[in-house]
């Protein structure tokens, strides 16, 4: 191991342990089985991402995988992982500083059931609006990534058919939080749908704009922010 390579392991040592925490949740909280999923996040010019075919489990320091916008591995020996192209394409196409793919059952199930997911629920508005569902693409290629990119215009979150799903954030958290919330969207449209009799009412684009407009200040502020501070 070269020196370079220590110093850069050590200064995305933080990093790297808060993309494997995530990767973990991913499997703990039931949106992966085994090795379905990747995770990344976007360090100054550089992308930490997990590797292909490994536990989240089994991920040490030392398996720290780092790459440029390129594509080009900086740090690590494991190979990436193959949804690579997926994970820049959406760092090149937005600000997002971090990415979460999975295969959770009910997002997957979903995009193969329809274009776009039912605005079922207001906390659409909080990915940006009605989420999109990708046309179907082999797994780790451009082409899926180009697609990828398409149905996220506009959104922070989209389903893939036949695949899965992915959503991006400022933080980690944020990304995970979106693919929680997008499986949990899912799992109630499905559930409502499946209901003999009865067809699940809908949202119209005009109440998800609004309450995407009213989420803008939901939250914690600095006090300095809040009104009359």
């Amino acid at each position: 191991m070269t020196e370079m390579a220590d110093r850069l392991r050590d200064a995305l040592a933080e990093p790297w342990r808060d993309l494997v925490a995530t990767a973990r949740r991913t499997a703990a909280e039931g949106l992966v089985v085994g090795t379905s999923g990747n995770v990344s996040v976007r360090v100054d010019d550089l992308v930490l991402v997990t590797p292909s075919g490994v536990p989240y489990d089994r991920l040490t320091p030392d398996d720290a995988l780092a790459v440029r916008l390129d594509g080009r591995r900086v740090l690590g020996t494991l190979a990436p992982t193959s949804e690579l192209p997926m994970h820049l394409a959406v760092y090149r196409t937005s600000a997002a500083r971090a990415v979460v793919h999975t295969h959770a059952v009910h997002a997957t199930a979903v995009s193969t059931l329809v274009p776009e997911l039912p605005l079922v629920h207001y906390m659409t508005a909080a990915l940006g609006g009605p989420v999109r569902v990708a046309p179907y693409e082999t797994y780790g290629t451009d082409a899926l990534a180009e697609r990828m990119v398409e149905a996220l215009e506009g959104r922070s979150g989209c389903l893939l058919r036949n695949h899965g799903a992915v959503t991006h954030g400022t933080t980690l958290d944020q990304a995970y939080d979106r693919m929680a919330q997008l499986e949990w969207m899912c799992r109630v449209w499905l559930t409502a749908a499946s209901v003999p009799g009865h067809t699940p009412s809908l949202l119209s684009e005009d109440e998800i704009a609004a309450v995407g407009r009213k989420l803008a200040g939901y939250g914690q502020r600095p006090a300095d922010e809040q009104p009359g501070g």
